[in-house]
């Protein structure tokens, strides 16, 4: 079996779709196709299940996806080994980010200096929600990530960026917009809008409420800051968001948003430059780290210059992040 297929074989098996596989890998449908059916003769059996939308794998499939992925991280290990021979940088860097981020950690422009100083690499973004991005650099699927966290996880090397805290955002009409602070008792059927299940901000939120007793109507699931913002500002409900965001619908002029202080309610997102073990980081990756966390300076202090410590490991703070 040749390296190709099991890369088409794993974009089958990621995309669940011929049709998505095939755009995802540059080539024609019927090529996709021809590949992963020499894969399967050479196999002496089916790995996915035919007519079926999405596709599915089948039990000898699910076997060989595991492997085929290995099998490609051991390849692209060996091209490394050869790259690093060579004094100019090649190859692909595929980064996870938070776009809500970029007023924090300025990633555009550290991604700007790393495409100047290294001319022979290109770079994949992929925004994504927290938990998936930390599943994709642990996967293999992603080089590194800037984003939230909540805890420390596997091989994971996490080291801490920036952070701020979310606060209860209102309309100033809102009869809660009267007040200085309030309780979490005093959000007790609110109408809210929230982020979706899997960002680390909701997380924080379903915790703070299941640890008061309360049950919280959310009336809207967003993921997108921004919009989620205007419907707030549309009157939709309430919701936690993250202070510092840059939208014009909380910083203009004529903003009809309010943040409120919720007492008991500690609640800060924390962002980190997300790295796979030393031995599995990529040079483009390595690279890439070495220049940010050289030009960062964290606007929050501290965490800004907490580094990855010699065993690959740093402290998460304890309900740390924000999706």
């Amino acid at each position: 079996m040749e390296l190709r297929q099991l890369r088409h074989f794993i974009a089958l098996a990621e995309e669940r779709s011929v049709t998505a596989a095939a755009r995802r890998e540059l080539i024609v449908q019927s090529g996709l196709s021809n590949s992963l059916q020499t894969l399967e003769r050479e196999l002496g059996t089916e790995l996915y299940l035919r007519g079926t939308r999405p596709v599915r794998l089948t039990a000898t499939g699910e076997a060989l996806l595991a492997p085929a992925r290995e099998a490609l991280r051991a390849a692209e290990t060996a091209r490394r080994a050869v790259q690093e021979t060579r004094e100019v940088l090649v190859g692909r860097l595929r980064l996870g980010i938070a776009l809500s981020a970029q007023y924090l950690v300025p990633f555009a422009g550290y991604l700007g200096a790393f495409l100047r100083d290294h001319p022979g690499v290109d770079v994949r973004m992929r925004p994504a929600a927290a938990l998936v991005m930390l599943d994709m650099v642990e996967n293999g699927e992603l080089d590194c990530a800037i984003g939230p966290a909540l805890e420390q996880r596997g091989r994971l090397r996490l080291t801490s960026l920036a952070s701020e805290p979310l606060a209860l955002t209102c309309r100033s009409d809102h009869e809660l917009a009267r007040r200085d602070h309030v309780t979490v008792a005093d959000l007790a059927g609110e109408r809210f809008v929230d982020v979706p299940p899997g960002w680390t901000a909701r997380l924080l939120c379903d915790a703070l409420f299941a640890g008061a007793g309360i049950t919280r109507r959310i009336v809207a699931e967003v993921g997108d800051w921004e919009v989620l913002l205007e419907m707030i500002a549309a009157g939709a409900g309430i919701g936690f968001t993250p202070v510092g965001l840059q939208y014009r619908v909380l910083t203009g002029p004529d903003s009809l948003l309010r943040h409120l202080r919720v007492d008991g309610a500690q609640m800060d997102r924390h962002l980190y430059l997300i790295l796979p073990s030393r031995a599995e980081t990529s040079p483009a990756a390595a690279a890439f780290a070495a220049g940010m966390l050289a030009r960062h300076s964290s606007p929050t202090g501290p965490v800004g210059s907490d580094r990855v410590d010699r065993d690959g490991r740093t402290d998460v703070p304890p309900g740390g992040g924000a999706g």
